[in-house]
């Protein structure tokens, strides 16, 4: 089956956030972990903590005064709770699978802005969304 471009460019995304994560000492253990139910785009160690990761990629402009501005809207706007409560039902799946300790887990984000002007990607780490 061939990749959408959606997917690809998503794909790219999360690979940005993988380096990104392990470059902060974290252990990427698993990626698109996916369930009818939810899907999980990283799951990572760090310490004590497993970390569940939902990535947001977009295509993003610099503007004249320096800052960013986003093909379509601010990815980070697409992490609500509807999609929120289907990772957590992933989450509490996978938790479940690998006899994993809910008090020792924690929802975080990575937005990956890439910059169609210069062809970087600034990335942004949320610590514990949910």
């Amino acid at each position: 089956m061939t990749k959408t471009g959606k997917r690809k460019f998503g794909d790219f995304g999360e690979n940005i956030a993988k380096k990104f994560l392990m470059k902060r000492g974290f252990t990427v253990i698993e990626s698109n972990y996916l369930r009818p139910w939810g899907e999980i785009d990283l799951i990572a160690k760090k310490g004590e903590y497993t970390h569940f990761v939902e990535v947001k990629s977009a295509v993003s402009y610099e503007t004249a005064e320096g800052g960013v501005t986003y093909e379509t809207i601010r990815p980070e706007e697409n992490i609500h709770p509807k999609k929120l409560e289907r990772m957590h039902r992933a989450v509490e799946t996978y938790c479940l699978e690998h006899n994993i300790d809910e008090g020792d887990i924690q929802i975080d984000a990575v937005i990956v802005a890439i910059s169609k002007d210069n062809k970087r990607a600034k990335v942004t780490y949320i610590d514990n969304v949910l």
